[in-house]
């Protein structure tokens, strides 16, 4: 049997691994399954159709499943999907997706969440991604893998935010960043490429290099965006050490749907 405080109220329809354990006056509904080797804190509420996966971390005060803060949303059984090893500090709100989207909201896996985070409905943030304290999704958002928010970033609906990005503290973001952009303001304007992340993740110095001059194609060139796809393409071939990572960027850029931060 999972290990739940005398003070804490989980449903009999909730699925729990044996291995989970519930602090005090924490909250499991009955739609939700938590698997092995995660930990409830006290006061914690999870619900909603809510899926948990293994060796998770969530501290105090947060709300996890609940419905989504949308006007059109009239009581869809909608889903929140956590993957692994996330730790989830004090007081985060995570919403559950609606119809108008794929009805899902989701977190991947080894993700580090500040307190007072907001994953809102439908948001789907990849792995390995850190967000401070105060960093807030609107709707519909997607964040790519390694993308650092810093505290107090806001983020308005249907953005996206691409892998080894880096958002700086305060920004508030109303179009989409790139793969390996370092970003900041209100509003925000591009700084550069990440490569202090890129540093600590083991890219190699012809990598980044390579990152560095995609980068200088769409921000320092004065070309336009559909320009600099194209000298993007030539760039892959210039740049072979970086070909995966400039192609990354270059498949970003065709499904930017809000235009891009320049």
């Amino acid at each position: 049997m999972a290990t739940i405080h005398p003070s804490a109220i989980v449903d009999a329809r909730a699925q729990l691994d044996s291995s989970v354990e519930v602090g005090a006056f924490s909250i499991i509904g009955p739609h939700v399954s938590i698997d092995a080797g995660t930990v409830v804190g006290p006061h914690v509420v999870i619900e909603g159709h809510t899926t948990i996966g293994k060796d998770n971390k969530f501290f105090q005060f947060s709300s996890i499943g609940a419905p989504p803060q949308d006007k059109k949303w009239d009581g869809e059984p909608t889903r929140l999907i956590v993957g692994d090893r996330n730790t989830v500090r004090e007081f985060c709100t995570f919403n559950t997706g609606t119809v108008q989207d794929e009805g899902v909201t989701r977190l991947g896996h080894d993700n580090w969440i500040s307190a007072y985070c907001h994953l809102a409905h439908d948001c789907q943030v990849g792995s390995n991604t850190i967000f401070s304290n105060n960093a807030q999704l609107a709707g519909h958002v997607e964040v790519g893998d390694w993308a650092i928010l810093s505290g107090f970033v806001g983020v308005h609906q249907f953005c996206k935010i691409g892998a080894h990005a880096f958002l700086g503290m305060y920004t508030s973001l109303t179009q989409d960043v790139p793969p390996f952009v370092l970003v900041s303001g209100n509003p925000a304007s591009a700084h550069g490429v990440n490569i202090e992340g890129m540093k600590r993740r083991g890219f190699t110095r012809p990598q980044i290099d390579g990152v560095r001059a995609a980068y200088k194609l769409i921000y320092r060139s004065g070309m336009t965006l559909e320009q600099a796809k194209g000298a993007l393409v030539d760039q892959q071939h210039e740049s072979p050490a970086a070909a995966l990572d400039i192609g990354a960027m270059l498949a970003f850029l065709g499904t930017a749907s809000r235009g891009i931060v320049r």
